[in-house]
């Protein structure tokens, strides 16, 4: 049987029939569906570049923690130049606490905003004792205190702390921080 079936036998010439003729032996491809969907553009993070960054920060920051933590639980540090008497009399509590946030219970990232937030509240309002509650950690499990150990880094690593130590007991102990700011002139 020859395809399409009205091909005619007679010797006419025209268009149409000479077409039929040169295309009879031809068979027919079965059509492929028409895909109307367009595929979807590859995933990309909303904040793949800051989040890297964050991790290099990170990263680099876990050298600076090295004698943080050194000494136990409690907490020292104060500014190179700075007077050990300083130091000595903010541990014992002799200068007037203006100012307190409690970051314990907070994720780390939170924690950071937080305390950035109030550092800064504290600077623009000129005061130069406040109070930092970091918790002690005791659900951190085996790593030891996460919260605790990266405020001490990032207090260390602002540039307007002066000094800082663990308060007194009856202040939170080593669950917070005395923190001595620079004054804005």
């Amino acid at each position: 049987m020859r395809y399409p079936p009205d091909i005619p036998e007679d010797g006419d010439d025209d268009e149409l029939s000479l077409f039929r003729r040169s295309v009879a032996d031809a068979i027919p491809h079965e059509p492929k569906p028409f895909i109307t969907k367009r595929p979807k553009p590859p995933a990309r993070a909303r904040f793949k570049r800051a989040d890297e960054a964050q991790v290099l920060r990170d990263s680099l920051e876990v050298e600076s923690l090295q004698g943080i933590l050194d000494n136990g639980d409690h907490l020292n540090y104060c500014r190179e130049g700075v007077s050990e008497q300083i130091l000595r009399k903010l541990r014992r509590g002799r200068y007037s606490l203006q100012a307190e946030v409690d970051l314990h219970g907070l994720t780390v990232p939170k924690a950071r905003v937080e305390l950035n937030d109030f550092l800064a509240e504290c600077r623009h309002e000129r005061l130069s004792c406040v109070r930092v509650i970091h918790g002690k950690g005791l659900r951190s499990g085996n790593g030891g205190p996460v919260l605790k150990s990266k405020v001490a880094l990032w207090l260390k690593l602002a540039n307007y702390v002066i000094a800082y130590t663990s308060a007194r007991p009856t202040d939170g102990g080593t669950g917070a921080l005395y923190v001595l700011l620079e004054r804005i002139r």
